[in-house]
């Protein structure tokens, strides 16, 4: 027993290390590789060859508090040709009069569905009601940045590209929570994405902002109207066809996330719980060889879900330990910080300096959240942790055909915010 003890020691302690690592290895990459070592400006795109007309697909359900100023926002977009279509599904607040009132200007095209079908069928409808061939999907209640669409489009040059997720970037931060996901969004999500895009394969898009080749999307048959996270799974559904997903860095969109503990939890619980859906679609087509190239992420999705695992054994023989005297299970001296504690400490501050580094021409004042990311180890894997573990009995025993609708989740504190420059 001892020594099963000791071996999940060492996978608690090295799995973080290695993908901290593999992560900063990507990161600094596709930093001096597609990022020109951080001398591109947000504001002066690449000359395009050609501008394709874009279609803005905006799924909405009760977002009243917000899409006013989303839809403000979209109108300053420097695109040449764009069209906004907002597809209200469902919502029960003012969320309707708004959409009518800038439809009746020209503004946007607005679409009303008359019952809560879930951001999937949403979307569906919008991309089936759009006319141009690339479609950006963004949230109602995000800002997105007016240079966003030419630094999404620009990837469209290979035929094989069927998606580009861009960069969200957090505008809630009253809270302690809400300025730990500041750091969180750059040093571990932004550098994942980036690390990912360098090795080839993107585990998810960004559900807030991502744009689509409408022909791809339709050869997958668009999205899963059941699967509880739309971007887990479109994203798994088109690189399974050996289509290719882009990460676009500049392309910044302003989001409002939680800024409770049970706001969080539901957020990152649904995640999780997505994540394990899509994993078990497609574990028996993955067993082809036709698929390999999707091997990495299935491994790394399944080897951090048996990592959460450990650790929870591992906290509830310590916790036992203490309670009976059972000479097989470590005693807390040996949990106290040793040299694998500090090494794990140390390379998470090294993680989201870097990160922070790489990310710091976004906004002004981003080192100033160096502060807050320390304490992201001790909130944010316990959480990562916890809903995973409920993820999976959660995930068996919700079904296939289940509708995914929607809810209206915590977006933190509910007032105007200007994003910072």
């Amino acid at each position: 027993m001892e020594l099963t003890y000791d071996i999940l020691e060492e996978f608690a302690l090295i799995f973080p290390l290695f993908m901290s690592y593999l992560w900063m290895t990507g990161g600094i990459v596709y930093y001096y590789r597609w990022e020109d070592g951080g001398k591109q400006r947000v504001d002066e795109p690449p000359e395009l060859k050609h501008y394709p007309g874009v279609s803005v697909i905006v799924p909405a359900h009760n977002e009243s508090y917000a899409i006013l100023e989303t839809i403000e926002s979209l109108k300053n977009l420097q695109h040449p040709e764009f069209e906004i279509i907002v597809v209200n599904d469902g919502s029960t607040d003012e969320t309707a009069d708004i959409l009518n009132a800038f439809s009746t200007e020209g503004s946007i095209r607005a679409i009303h569905l008359e019952t809560n079908q879930g951001k999937a069928a949403a979307m569906r409808v919008g991309t089936l009601a759009s006319k141009h061939e690339f479609i950006v999907c963004l949230d109602g209640d995000a800002i997105l940045d007016p240079h966003a669409l030419t630094w999404l489009i620009r990837h469209f040059d290979g035929p094989r590209v069927a998606a580009v997720t861009g960069n969200p970037r957090i505008r809630t931060r009253s809270t302690l929570l809400g300025r730990i996901q500041v750091g969180e969004f750059s040093s571990i999500i932004g550098l994942i994405k980036r690390a990912q895009r360098v090795y080839g394969r993107v585990f998810t898009v960004s559900g807030v902002v991502t744009a689509f080749r409408k022909t791809a999307l339709h050869r997958v048959g668009y999205w899963d109207l059941n699967k509880l996270t739309d971007d887990i799974d479109i994203s798994w559904r088109l690189q399974m066809d050996h289509w290719a997903i882009r990460f676009e860095s500049n392309a910044l969109c302003w989001i409002l996330m939680p800024e409770t503990l049970s706001g969080l939890w539901s957020q990152r619980l649904r995640w999780a719980q997505g994540g394990v859906e899509v994993a078990f679609e497609h574990a028996r087509a993955l067993c082809s060889w036709r698929r390999r190239h999707m091997w990495p992420i299935m491994a790394e999705f399944c080897i951090s879900m048996l990592w959460a695992y450990a650790i929870v054994i591992l906290g509830v023989s310590l916790l036992v330990s203490q309670i009976a005297d059972i000479p097989a299970l470590p005693n807390i001296r040996e949990w106290l910080p040793s040299w694998g504690g500090a090494l794990l400490g140390v390379t998470c501050l090294i993680q989201f300096g870097l990160s922070l580094l790489i990310e710091r021409r976004f906004e002004t004042g981003q080192l100033k959240s160096y502060f807050w990311i320390i304490w992201y180890p001790g909130a944010y894997w316990l959480i990562a942790v916890f809903t995973s573990i409920v993820a999976l009995p959660k995930a068996l025993l919700r079904g296939s055909n289940n509708r995914a609708v929607w809810t209206s989740p915590d977006r933190g504190e509910q007032f105007d915010v200007e994003h910072p420059n």
